[in-house]
């Protein structure tokens, strides 16, 4: 039997998931990390982009998109913390694209009193969400 590592992921709307994983692979600003039991000690910002938890060795994983945090790894647990955490199957490619559309809007439209890291943030965040739907799409 493989040995497994208990993962939680929650946002602070509610706990996406919780229980035991063969592995498990996040989005990291420094690229993107592979996390088996018994990893060693890890605490790093998550980048808006794909959580991929895989239950068992040969398992299709489980998809969730992240658009930042914290994760934490101990020998045992991983934790990671999102801004906001949504399944997969709970992505709306319409929503993305508007959200991307508002973003560039507000980019190309820059006043005095504009935001430029966080219309930026939300551009960023948008187009990783298109970016996973667009590869699960591929995937099926």
């Amino acid at each position: 039997m493989a040995m497994t590592i208990h993962v939680d992921v929650v946002s602070a709307e509610e706990s996406i998931y919780s229980g035991e994983a063969y592995m498990i692979a996040a989005p990291t600003e420094v690229g993107e990390v592979g996390i088996y039991p018994r990893h060693t000690q890890l605490l790093a910002r998550l980048k808006p982009g794909e959580l991929r938890i895989r239950e068992t060795e040969h398992g299709e994983p489980q998809h969730v998109f992240v658009s930042g945090g914290i994760l934490e790894v101990q020998p045992h647990v991983v934790t990671v913390l999102a801004d906001t955490a949504i399944r997969a199957k709970d992505l709306d490619e319409a929503e993305a694209l508007e959200a991307k559309r508002r973003a560039e809007e507000a980019l190309a439209d820059s006043k005095a009193d504009f935001d430029y890291a966080k219309a930026q943030s939300e551009l960023v965040e948008a187009a990783a969400r298109l970016q996973m739907i667009q590869k699960l799409r591929r995937s099926t």
